[in-house]
């Protein structure tokens, strides 16, 4: 399988601060990749990189383009979304119009991509439908965290990059966003997952990379990285 996003020698400062130092890392179409790491350990800004949210050098390409000097929103629009881990709703619109400021107004004709739609969105999350009337302003930190994920893949993405979807649900709920985002998969869709619950990341990654000074310092499968104490205890716990 071939790689949808391919990134090479990234490097992204914030100021004189060095915080991605030469990253590489693929990820395909119709998998799942966790991204683990400590706080500070350079996630954020990857993803803040992809979606050309920060200044970065290196090489980074999107089916074969390379996406330097393309803005945020023509990589939106080239497929990729974002969920950021700051749930970034327009408090005073309601949760229907937030969903419809997210829908692609532009597809090609020729296109064979399912087109994601409102009615989707209220399936996977009943709770929105029955608040979609309701200012988005209102909603209580997970159902905006529902409702960000549902507007990003209203532009029916063909890679999302979701930061930290599980922070402040309820385990019912982030159940829940563990098996849509495994239903995403099963669309071909690509997943760069962000997350901090390892039991979660682990148990539907395909593959797994470690996040640790700026750099990937382990990739491989979930059960790889079980049986690797030493990457556990270095990069990832407390």
């Amino acid at each position: 399988m071939n790689a949808a996003l391919q990134i090479t020698r990234l490097h992204a400062m914030y100021g004189m601060r060095h915080v991605l130092d030469g990253v590489n890392l693929e990820v395909r179409a119709g998998e799942i990749v966790a991204l683990l790491g400590r706080n500070g350990s350079g996630r954020s800004t990857l993803a803040k990189a992809i979606m050309g949210l920060v200044e970065w050098r290196g090489d980074m390409r999107w089916q074969g383009r390379s996406l330097a000097g393309l803005k945020t929103f023509e990589i939106a629009q080239a497929g990729i979304g974002y969920v950021p881990e700051n749930r970034d709703v327009f408090p005073t619109l309601t949760v229907a119009q937030n969903l419809m400021l997210g829908e692609q107004k532009h597809r090609s004709k020729n296109s064979s991509e399912r087109a994601w739609r409102m009615s989707d969105m209220f399936a996977m999350f009943p709770s929105l439908y029955v608040r979609r009337d309701v200012p988005a302003g209102v909603l209580s930190g997970g159902e905006q965290q529902m409702l960000t994920l549902c507007r990003t893949l209203m532009g029916n993405p063909q890679l999302i990059i979701i930061d930290e979807p599980t922070e402040g649900l309820a385990p019912m709920i982030a159940q829940q966003v563990a098996q849509h985002l495994l239903a995403l998969k099963a669309h071909g869709i690509g997943v760069l997952l962000i997350e901090q619950k390892l039991g979660m990341a682990l148990d539907i990654a395909d593959r797994v990379a470690v996040m640790g000074a700026g750099g990937i310092v382990f990739e491989g499968t979930a059960q790889q990285l079980q049986k690797d104490a030493d990457v556990r205890r270095d990069w990832l716990e407390v």
